[in-house]
């Protein structure tokens, strides 16, 4: 089958091409950045610059997955970079939904990255697909990027919202930032404990992506995240026994607010997410359980 990827540079789209090109099919990645990247028979690299279209003759698409958009780790978040959050997630996929536009035959599937944040947080109450959407920064920002790639439908394309959680993986994301104080001998708790943490490894992203592609009846929004949530405070025992390091420093939640703003967020509040769509179709997630996940990581 024939791909087309936004944001394919990043740590989901690398993990997914690796697999797609494995499995002989052709990627074409849009990307911000063309420097250093060399097309091979499988891939080709077209460069997305400026927020113009490009210029680019494409062949039938069969699937499109759009994983574009500003990191949320990437520093406090100011009212500059709030925006920025938003906008580069709402102007790539108008970007990419203008490219479907000129498209003669329209691809079959819109795989549109999403997260959990959408459901707002809660230490008690547990969410799934049908559960109502919060109402801060995280949840606004998903609402809006959701609406505006939900327009694919409008030309008969299968559309689906992913969800991610926290995806575990040493190669980027968030998780090697919570890993890196544990390697200083400095590993503890973080704001109370009590924050669910919902979580997905890297293997089963691209596993559930490929379930999705090959199960058409799924469509609407999928939470990527494993079966077994646990608690801020299991995680950090998880990484400690893993690498035999000390747990012992605690951060409480006032100087996480102070050193990172409204970002802190991100840490100190949680959510339970259930996989609800990805278990009732079947899929088997490779990693269920924290302790093997981060064994087969680190």
């Amino acid at each position: 089958m024939n791909f087309l990827i936004a944001g394919g540079t990043g740590l989901v789209g690398q993990a997914l091409i690796n697999k797609l090109i494995a499995d002989n099919h052709i990627v074409y990645c849009l990307t911000r950045n063309d420097s250093n990247k060399n097309d091979t028979p499988n891939i080709h690299y077209i460069p997305w610059l400026n927020n113009e279209l490009p210029a680019y003759n494409f062949p039938n698409i069969d699937i499109v997955i759009n994983l574009a958009g500003y990191s949320l780790n990437s520093g406090r978040w100011t009212k500059k970079r709030k925006q920025l959050i938003l906008t580069s997630r709402l102007h790539s996929t108008r970007e990419l939904l203008a490219i479907l536009n000129r498209l003669p035959n329209k691809p079959s599937l819109l795989l549109n990255a999403s997260a959990i944040g959408v459901y707002g947080t809660s230490e008690s109450q547990y969410f799934n697909e049908s559960s109502p959407l919060g109402d801060d920064f995280l949840a606004d920002t998903v609402k809006k990027w959701e609406a505006c790639a939900e327009t694919a439908t409008t030309h008969s394309i299968r559309t689906v919202f992913c969800r991610f959680g926290i995806i575990l993986s040493n190669k980027g994301g968030a998780f090697p930032k919570l890993v890196f104080p544990y390697r200083l001998y400095m590993g503890g708790r973080l704001g109370n404990g009590n924050q669910w943490v919902s979580w997905i490894h890297i293997e089963d992203v691209v596993g559930a992506l490929l379930f999705i592609i090959n199960h058409p009846t799924i469509e609407g929004p999928v939470n990527f995240t494993s079966p077994q949530p646990i608690k801020m405070s299991q995680l950090g025992r998880c990484i400690s026994n893993h690498l035999r390091r000390p747990n012992w420093f605690s951060i409480p939640e006032p100087l996480l607010k102070i050193a990172l703003g409204e970002m802190s967020l991100l840490i100190t509040e949680g959510q339970h997410i259930t996989p609800t769509v990805l278990l009732e179709n079947g899929y088997i997630f490779q990693y269920t359980d924290m302790k093997e996940a981060i064994r087969s990581l680190y």
